[in-house]
């Protein structure tokens, strides 16, 4: 309603009931007052508040097309372990557990290994006893042949058992260290550090040599991987940084390797790309960006800028005085959150990256700092 409408109309009704009513012409002041605010500050607010927004600067960068790809985290470290001898499985890690390496895994009985132990290492001790005998033996018969006091041929024999028990000796040495590898693989370590996973046999079960007990994963070296095209091997090197991107947002990795070996049947590549972070966990999809063309530079503007309406694509700069102009543009390659444009555009001018739905051309607008709420 025009304002002095309003007001003859508020002169007009309320003149003669306000003397009736019994109000001071104080109080009818004050009435007549927030009257007049109620129709003025809206007006007043559309006209010359500022619009609050954030802003970020278009800038000359090197980009490159991409391409995303379906990857998954795996582990570098990952192993099946599998009994190496035969017998009743007394105990196995429980699913979940985490194991140092070297830590015990499973034990299987060990009861007829150790005997075998036992029996070998008295073998040892009988042969070191024999050869000790015939060392002796053969030094007195050497004394003797000094003398004329000995026949050669008795000499000669005994240094020929001599011999012999050097070689039983050690062939009873060698079975003993058998034995005692025996002994020793009746229980089952931790290759690497890692987590159990999986549970093939339980405790009590009777398993035999090449049957699988657990499988391991290490959690703490993880990687993505992926399976990438042929023509990824023009654009992609090891150490190069690739964007990888989760429901949690996109993060950086680091191309491990990208192996020179297609698949027979696929015809792609594996590709191999670093992360860090502890929120990862085996078996993750993700998606990874690889380039498709060699990189160039153009301008650039965040994704967040663009306004994206049935005439084209457009941003809002803002000039100096701090007004809001709408700067058509033409969109071009993306990578990331940047993504390149062509227009009335210069490096350097600021755009509406939030806050930009809501502006109109020439209106005034207040920056708004990275830490300040919207």
């Amino acid at each position: 309603m025009p304002y002095n409408k309003a007001l003859k109309l508020f002169t007009v009704s309320y003149w003669g009931a306000f003397p009736r009513s019994g109000l001071r012409p104080f109080t009818y002041r004050w009435l007549l007052a927030l009257l007049l605010a109620s129709l003025t500050l809206p007006a007043l607010a559309e006209d010359y508040l500022a619009m609050p927004v954030r802003v970020a600067e278009a800038v000359r960068v090197t980009l490159a097309p991409q391409q995303w790809l379906a990857a998954t985290v795996v582990s570098r470290h990952e192993a099946e372990i599998a009994a190496e001898a035969n017998g009743r499985l007394l105990s196995v890690a429980e699913i979940g557990t985490r194991v140092a390496s070297g830590e015990v895994l499973a034990h299987i009985d060990d009861t007829f290994a150790k005997l075998k132990v036992d029996e070998l290492t008295a073998a040892v001790a009988r042969e070191e006893a024999t050869l000790q005998f015939l060392r002796s033996e053969m030094r007195r018969l050497t004394r003797l042949a000094r003398q004329n006091n000995t026949a050669q041929t008795q000499l000669d024999d005994v240094a020929s058992r001599q011999l012999v028990a050097v070689n039983e000796l050690s062939i009873a040495h060698t079975r003993l260290a058998e034995a005692k590898e025996q002994l020793r693989r009746h229980q089952l370590r931790a290759p690497f550090t890692a987590v159990v996973v999986e549970r093939r046999k339980r405790g009590g079960e009777w398993v035999s040599t090449g049957d699988t007990l657990l499988r391991l994963v290490d959690t703490s070296a993880l990687e993505v991987q992926a399976s990438a095209p042929l023509s990824a091997r023009r654009f992609v090197r090891p150490g190069d940084h690739l964007s990888v991107s989760s429901d949690d947002g996109s993060v950086s990795g680091r191309v491990r390797a990208l192996v020179p070996a297609a698949d027979a049947r696929s015809h792609r590549l594996d590709l191999r790309v670093t992360l860090v972070g502890d929120d990862l966990i085996v078996g993750q999809p993700l998606r990874v960006a690889i380039p498709r063309a060699r990189a160039r530079e153009v301008l650039a503007v965040p994704r967040d800028a663009l306004l994206l309406r049935g005439q084209g694509a457009a941003v809002f700069r803002i000039n100096d005085d701090n007004q809001a102009e709408r700067v058509a543009v033409t969109l071009g390659i993306a990578s990331g959150d940047m993504i390149a444009v062509s227009g009335d555009l210069q490096p350097g001018d600021r755009v509406v990256i939030r806050g930009g739905e809501r502006l109109r051309p020439g209106m005034a607008v207040q920056i708004l700092a990275d830490n300040d709420g919207e």
